[in-house]
């Protein structure tokens, strides 16, 4: 029982020191315990250590998808006094994570106020756009424009704004991602592991609790709504992504150019994807308000919501803009979706976005690991 009581006052000594040795505080709990060992990639993963280093408390972080189950199936969860919440904990690091390895380095700190960032990036996006409206068209109103979105920017100033932005933007999230897996040292990529690594991305395996039943998103009961939120947001990103590269290639390769008929493969990729990307962040925002304090990190909600209602603004006024295109607002609905894909563009490498190329490098290295022997022995990988 002196026992006991006294790895209970240790563990609440570690709790108030960094995230880092919290993680690997609950990991040796966990290491000891086993129960969970069946859960999703993070526990085979931590089978092969004894011990938890930076590098190894940051990939096990990114690796978790925040599920929930090891929470509500962990018998050293709060009130016990081991206060062992594997959820918030990971949560805690990844936040470390985007900040330690973003590019470049001091504007990590923007992390810490992303609902800031976030907010003046909207409202600096659309005033840029409302001003050059106003400077263009002199009026908020006009007579219908056909669809004609360059009689209301040119074509070259929107490829400047937007190609800036995003290749930074690219460029931003690659050499952070590029740091991290250097930091982790995972050895060589084989084939076989890099298309496990994106079928779990691709298919999200892993917010399905480790045994096929789903989430838990507000008690024990196990959902799929989490990953169906998860599957729309994501498709439909890529789908409006891709709806951008084919209208690229008609205009520069086909010459083509817009607006295209609503038949045309750009803007039915556009539609689809958009309204993914209306339901999928609604979905997401529903269960981020409804999820009990302990799953995740509180601190971490401004960031995770800001994110989501900038999907859901980017996809919302863009199909405000298709459905009144032909109309006298056609210019205002165009500044207005511009200046909120902007805000999008320019947050992207120092919000939520980050938590996806981070656990897709951490999908890899546990693909490469499983690859490897297992020295210590200790658990089914």
């Amino acid at each position: 029982m002196h026992k006991l009581e006294a790895l209970a006052r240790e563990a609440v000594a570690l709790a108030q020191g960094s995230p880092e040795a919290e993680v690997a505080r609950q990991m040796q709990i966990c290491n000891a315990c086993r129960y969970c060992e069946g859960f999703c990639a993070v526990f085979p993963a931590m089978t092969r250590r004894l011990a938890f280093n930076h590098q190894d408390v940051h990939y096990l972080a990114n690796l978790c998808h925040n599920c929930g189950a090891c929470l509500h199936a962990c018998q050293y969860a709060p009130p016990h006094d081991f206060m062992v919440n594997v959820p918030r904990a990971m949560a805690q690091v990844r936040m470390r994570t985007y900040q330690d390895y973003a590019w470049p380095p001091a504007l990590g700190a923007l992390y810490a106020r992303n609902g800031l960032v976030l907010a003046l990036a909207t409202a600096g996006g659309l005033a840029l756009f409302l001003v050059l409206m106003l400077v263009v068209r002199g009026s908020l109103w006009h007579d219908p424009l056909e669809g004609n979105f360059y009689a209301v920017f040119p074509h070259r100033l929107l490829v400047a704004v937007f190609g800036a932005a995003f290749l930074y933007a690219v460029l931003a999230l690659a050499m952070g991602a590029a740091r991290f897996w250097r930091a982790q040292a995972p050895g060589a990529i084989g084939g076989g592991a890099a298309a496990e690594a994106t079928g779990d991305a691709l298919s999200l395996k892993y917010l399905d609790g480790g045994h096929g039943d789903g989430c838990n998103d507000a008690s024990d009961r196990f959902t799929h709504w989490r990953r169906l939120f998860h599957h729309l947001t994501f498709y439909g990103f890529l789908l409006c992504f891709a709806a951008t590269c084919v209208g690229t290639l008609y205009h520069y390769a086909f010459h083509w150019h817009a607006p295209y008929h609503l038949l045309s493969v750009p803007v039915l990729l556009g539609t689809v994807g958009g309204i993914g990307l209306l339901l999928g962040p609604a979905g997401l925002l529903w269960l981020n308000t409804h999820r009990p304090r302990l799953h995740g990190d509180p601190a971490q909600r401004p960031m995770d919501r800001g994110f989501i209602a900038l999907l859901f603004a980017s996809s919302l006024t863009g199909l405000a803009l298709l459905a009144g295109r032909g109309t006298g607002a056609m210019a205002l609905l165009l500044a207005v979706h511009l200046g909120v894909v902007l805000a999008l563009f320019l947050t992207l490498p120092y919000g939520k976005f980050a938590h996806a190329v981070y656990r897709v490098a951490a999908l890899l290295k546990y693909a490469i690991e499983r690859r490897q022997p297992n020295q210590l022995k200790l658990g089914a990988d």
